[in-house]
């Protein structure tokens, strides 16, 4: 296994990008490799610091530019070719690396720079018109896939309608949900509800045998877990996401403060109970999220990560390449198409 990491990305970089990475080191194998990407010093102060210098799993790629989080991500990354997003991209992609290119790369730096550069380096899968990134919600009814959160703000019906597909292979492979249920972001479940993209898509997965579509699903649905997987476009995606992650941390605050004011004697005996329901819903604990639909494996993390989110982005790749969740993709999308193609009397 090789990964790739963009050690200069994200907004606690590069520190707590470095200490994650190295942290999780002790789960690679002799064979495995983790190339780190970005200013050279930085990283070999921070192996010397771990006494890490000389230990064979571990790589260098040397860079000298960043991709700034408020770069405009398509000219930065054809005007910064030596940034550690564009290096790292590179490592991924087999034109550039031949057949020995990085089974994964992750980041936390600039998502727009990060989409870009992958689809520039990595390509699509076979059959995939636009990639996504999918994101797992916790809810309390349990865990909801959302795709896309922030790499398409302006999609086809087509990319929607791909995206049902795409999450519904990772929701299968990674949630352990047989037959994910899929509905469609909307403003109401009333079929003259929406614009015209979102009733275009609807057709589109209405008329798809192949996909468990349920219809539209407004925003209380997902915490109501009226779907397994909710298809939505990539800007109302994020607001979706970042809202959610918003109101877990208050909640739970809320909760520790009103214990703590109302009932100071009880609260160190609750105090784990509730560090463990928090727990489930921080995306720290959940590492990056996978950019569905690039011909590789890109993880891309959250910009406020810290060294937990980063160690758990490395689990999870592991797991992620182990699950062959892209060859599932490109089989579950040719079949689509060729169910289309035999329902509009193509070939």
């Amino acid at each position: 296994m090789r990964i790739a990491i963009d050690v200069m990305g994200g907004d606690n970089a590069p520190d707590a990008i470095l200490a994650g990475s190295l942290d999780a080191v002790d789960m690679f194998s002799p064979d495995d490799r983790l190339t780190l990407v970005g200013d050279e010093a930085v990283i070999k102060a921070g192996l010397a610091e771990r006494n890490l210098s000389d230990d064979p799993r571990i790589e260098i790629e040397a860079t000298s530019q960043v991709i700034a989080m408020d770069d405009s991500p398509v000219q930065a990354v054809r005007e910064k070719e030596n940034s550690s997003i564009v290096r790292m991209a590179k490592l991924g992609g087999r034109r550039h690396c031949g057949d020995r290119p990085s089974d994964v790369i992750i980041s936390a730096g600039n998502t727009g720079a990060c989409v870009a550069a992958a689809q520039m380096s990595m390509r699509r899968l076979s059959g995939i018109h636009r990639p996504g990134i999918a994101v797992t919600l916790p809810t309390f009814a349990g865990p909801v896939v959302v795709c896309d959160v922030g790499a398409n703000p302006d999609p086809k019906p087509t990319h929607l309608h791909q995206y049902g597909h795409m999450a519904a292979v990772y929701a299968k492979k990674v949630i352990g949900v047989e037959n994910p249920r899929v509905g469609l972001m909307s403003i109401g479940e009333e079929a003259s509800k929406g614009n015209v993209m979102v009733k275009e898509s609807d057709a589109l997965m209405r008329d798809d045998p192949t996909l468990n579509y349920v219809g539209y699903i407004e925003g209380r649905g997902i915490f109501g877990r009226e779907a397994d997987v909710v298809v939505t476009e990539g800007f109302t995606g994020n607001v979706v996401l970042k809202l959610a992650e918003s109101l877990a941390t208050g909640i739970f605050k809320s909760i520790a403060m009103e214990v703590m004011n109302e009932s100071p004697d009880i609260a160190p005996k609750v105090q784990h109970i509730i560090k463990q329901l928090y727990a489930k819903h921080d995306y720290h604990e959940y590492g990056g999220a996978p950019l569905l639909g690039a011909n590789g494996n890109c993880l891309i993390c959250h910009g406020s990560s810290k060294a937990i989110t980063i160690t758990n982005s490395i689990k999870n790749a592991l797991e992620f390449v182990r699950l062959g969740i892209n060859d599932s993709i490109v089989e579950t999308v040719a079949a689509a198409e060729v169910n289309e193609n035999a329902t509009s009397g193509g070939a």
